[in-house]
Order: C-alpha cells, then structure tokens, then sequence
C-alpha cells in the first residue's frame, strides 16, 4: 500500500452535502481517501481546490 498527495480542482455545488459528496468521488478514482482537505476557493470561476491524501494497492 502507497500515498500519495494529491490536488483536484472540484466545481463548486449548490450545497455543502453535494459538494463533499462529488469531493469524495473525485478522490476515490485516485485511490482511497485518507484525509482531504479545501485549500482554496476561487468564486469568480466557482471552482474549489481540494488537497488529499490517498492510499493505492501497489
């Protein structure tokens, strides 16, 4: 099993439930989501940037 760091920019949803939901899913195609957090915000292009760190079967 490995890490890794990863960074995803995630379009910003009409509710904070979404939003976590379509964080989540985004994650899980990299591997399996350890600890992620929002690292900023950018509203003029309604995108948010999301740090994680995922574990991968190696």
């Amino acid at each position: 099993m490995t890490t890794h760091f990863i960074t995803a920019e995630i379009n910003l949803q009409e509710t904070p439930t979404e939003l976590q939901k379509t964080i989540e899913a985004e994650l899980e195609k990299q591997g399996e989501p350890l600890r992620w957090a929002i690292t900023s915000v950018d509203v003029p292009q309604q995108k948010a940037t999301v740090e994680a760190v995922v574990t991968t079967d190696a």
